[in-house]
C-alpha cells in the first residue's frame, strides 16, 4: 500500500498500482497548470466520511510507493481518471478497466 500525502496533514492509503496512476495524471494536469479536486471516500475506521483536496501547482503533495518496482501503466486507466479529473467533481479513484493492455512505461494523456 503506498500513500498520498496533500500538505503534510492529509493523507491517502491507496495500492501502489492505483497510486502510480494518479501520480500521473495529477503531475500532468498540475504541469499544465489545471487545478482541481481530489475526493476520496474514508474508510469506515475513520469515520466513513469522504474527504476532498484542492490540488494546485502550489501544493505540496507526496506520493509515497511502499515497493521498489515502479507498476506498469494503463492508458485506459489513465484516460479514465484524467476524465474524472477534468469533470465538474474532480479526481477520484476509479476501478482499473480490465480489459485494456498495460504499457511497460506508458506516458500520461491527461
Amino acid at each position: 500500500m503506498g500513500k498520498f500525502i496533500y500538505d503534510g496533514t492529509v493523507s491517502l492509503e491507496v495500492e501502489d498500482r492505483a497510486l502510480a496512476h494518479l501520480q500521473a495524471v495529477i503531475s500532468t494536469k498540475l504541469r499544465r497548470s489545471e487545478p482541481m479536486f481530489f475526493t476520496w471516500r474514508e474508510d469506515a475506521s475513520v469515520g466513513d466520511g469522504r474527504t476532498s483536496v484542492w490540488l494546485h501547482p502550489g501544493a505540496s503533495l507526496v506520493f509515497r510507493f511502499y515497493g521498489s518496482r515502479r507498476p506498469a501503466l494503463n492508458p485506459a486507466w489513465i484516460d479514465a481518471l484524467a476524465f474524472a479529473a477534468n469533470s465538474p467533481s474532480g479526481l477520484r479513484v476509479l476501478s482499473e478497466p480490465q480489459d485494456a493492455p498495460v504499457a511497460a512505461d506508458a506516458p500520461a494523456t491527461a
